[in-house]
């Protein structure tokens, strides 16, 4: 009677196993499956303009570039002053340095910015449906600092706003901002050892300490499509949002589309929150996608205005640290946010594997990821045509993973229509409106949903170009890409100190890497003038050594990235020594954060030329 049960048992479980190899080898083949549709999705994509398919907001395109957001006609006597900091930027990035200059007895500083506030993004940025994609109790700096709860776990746009707004005024800011001013020119005066800056009005600074802190997304970029300039209805860049032509407000419904036909180009996460609201209030609407975007759902809702003041100091610090571990594959006892972000990239599935057999595994988990998002596509569209072309064929750190509750949702109704392109993209617009495959669309508003520059070179972000010593600027200093120490500190522009991500790091909550970031940039600052330091540079040889470290940290992400569809997270696929120069220190940003504390803790500031 045992030996039966056993030998049923044993048969029981040699069929299990069985059944377990046959699903395994199933799914085996359709990972092959997926991957080789990876492939021929990603090559209709490949351009050789690469990111030069974008246009900046030049004089070219002045209609696109005006700010709807202030007053025209603004003027005010020039600034002619020495100072010790200029900050070049107003958004969260430079009221980060701002404040931590503060705090160590840095006072003199001065910050410009193209804008008419503070905000950065956020001042820009007011189109209808905007809000974080990040939870704002991690994304919304100086929380704790300024007592300030956030209504909802992703909060709307005119909310961060607002908050930006009350970090310039409880830090004393507003008197150190130029605002409605650009930088026109910088220069390195070796023998007063500061910088000579110039604004477009006609500000002349002399500072010791030039700061870039233009963050990643305030440049707005545009697709370069033929005759976009032919079109004879309405266009603006959702950076530049008209509601005097489409009614309403960012808070407030749009009442003039009801017998206009919108386009919008573009389905990124702007798209993703834009057409929604555009369903709502217009008469029709065409979606054109060149790629389309994973999208999981947001689940957005209220936060307990008592919530924060419940909490133990620190806790936003806490939460933050949580977070990052749990998106680059930390894996943290607890998942503080417990986001669709957090559950999707809970496995770092682009780091390099040791075995075939781990690549084999990283590569199931991806894939698992993503058949989970094409599926919630099939489970909302009710058109089988049209949900087939919304599905993401590529990886899931191919392209920023958005979360939208009614996106997918209003392909559903009889007025949204999606105008796929097949990867090509929209290549020309006449006066009706944008031609694709052929067919001629008739519309009355363009709205380009094509975002910001993110992975272009630092002086078309800036857009100005420093000049460093020996009349050298830094776009030839930089024409194969970036050198740098850090991502800050670069040979032969002495006292220019860089905040962005290229050669540093990135996270997908940028906040939590300006806080890292900043807090070692005022440091430096501080330091230096503790020590009565005229200029510091990094040399040549340290901006090798690091770069090295950057691509010995990257091998995972390079041989991830090589294969996904082109995009601003590889460069939109670029192969060229800039693109590889511009890397970044991929993984856990911590990594990157004890790397620079490692640094200072050295005490004689490694890789650099100090002069006194």
């Amino acid at each position: 009677m045992i030996r039966t049960a056993l030998g049923s048992q044993n048969r029981e479980n040699e069929n299990a196993l069985q059944k377990r190899d046959r699903t395994l080898m199933a799914e085996d083949d359709r990972i092959e499956e997926a991957k080789e549709r990876y492939r021929l999705e990603r090559e209709k994509r490949l351009r050789d303009d690469g990111q030069a398919q974008y246009s900046q907001l030049t004089d070219e395109y002045e209609a696109f570039d005006h700010d709807p957001w202030v007053e025209p006609g603004f003027t005010r006597e020039p600034v002619v002053e020495q100072t010790t900091v200029l900050i070049v930027g107003g958004g969260f990035g430079g009221m980060l340095i701002a404040k931590g200059l503060l705090e160590r007895g840095v006072t003199d500083f001065r910050m410009v910015d193209k804008a008419g506030d503070f905000g950065g993004t956020w001042y820009w940025n007011r189109y209808p449906g905007c809000m974080c994609d990040v939870e704002s109790l991690v994304y919304l700096p100086l929380l704790e600092e300024t007592g300030y709860c956030p209504t909802m776990k992703y909060a709307p746009a005119a909310e961060i706003f607002e908050h930006c707004q009350r970090i310039g005024r409880q830090f004393d800011l507003y008197p150190h901002a130029l605002f409605q001013t650009e930088i026109a020119g910088a220069t390195w005066d070796d023998d007063a050892s500061r910088w000579s800056i110039t604004t477009t009005r006609d500000d002349q600074i002399s500072a010791k300490y030039l700061v870039t802190a233009g963050g990643i997304l305030h440049k707005a970029k545009l697709p370069a499509i033929e005759g976009i300039n032919d079109f004879a209805g309405k266009a603006f860049h959702t950076a530049r949002w008209d509601y005097g032509y489409t009614g309403g407000s960012p808070t407030e419904p749009m009442d003039h589309l009801a017998d206009k036909v919108v386009g919008v180009i573009g389905t990124g996460a702007t798209a993703i929150q834009v057409v929604p609201q555009l369903a709502r209030a217009a008469k029709e609407v065409y979606v054109f996608q060149r790629t389309p975007t994973p999208v999981g759902p947001r689940d957005n809702a209220p936060i307990d205005p008592d919530w924060a003041a419940q909490q133990e100091p620190g806790w936003q610090r806490e939460r933050i640290l949580n977070f990052t571990e749990a998106v680059t594959g930390g894996k943290p006892a607890q998942n503080m946010v417990g986001d669709g972000a957090t559950r999707y990239l809970w496995d770092d599935t682009q780091q390099a594997a040791a075995t075939p057999e781990e690549q084999a595994e990283l590569e199931r988990l991806d894939f698992e990821v993503m058949e989970g998002l094409r599926a919630r596509v099939e489970s909302i569209v009710e058109d089988p045509e049209t949900a087939e072309k919304l599905k993401p064929w590529y990886g899931k750190h191919c392209k920023r993973i958005c979360y939208h509750d009614e996106y997918l949702q209003a392909f559903n109704l009889p007025n949204v229509h999606l105008v796929d392109t097949d990867g090509l993209g929209v290549r020309r617009v006449t006066e009706q409106g944008p031609v694709v495959d052929g067919e001629q669309y008739e519309l009355d508003l363009l709205v380009y949903a094509s975002g910001f520059e993110v992975t272009t070179g630092l002086v078309s972000r800036l857009g100005f170009d420093p000049v460093g010593r020996d009349g050298v600027k830094l776009s030839e200093r930089w024409a194969d890409g970036a050198h740098t120490l850090h991502g800050i500190l670069t040979n032969g522009f002495p006292n220019l100190l860089i905040c962005h991500f290229i050669q540093a790091a990135a996270g997908l909550n940028f906040h939590h890497y300006l806080q890292e970031h900043t807090t070692h940039l005022t440091w430096l600052i501080a330091t230096l003038e503790e020590e009565g330091a005229t200029s510091i540079e990094a040399t040549v040889e340290a901006e090798d050594e690091w770069l090295g470290q950057l691509w010995g940290a990257a091998k995972g992400f390079g041989r991830y990235s090589a294969a996904c569809t082109p995009s601003y997270h590889n460069s939109e696929a670029a192969r060229t020594m800039e693109a590889a120069r511009n890397v970044v220190m991929p993984g856990n940003l911590m990594n990157y954060s004890g790397h620079l504390a490692r640094w200072r803790e050295a005490g004689d500031l490694p890789g650099t030329i100090v002069t006194r």
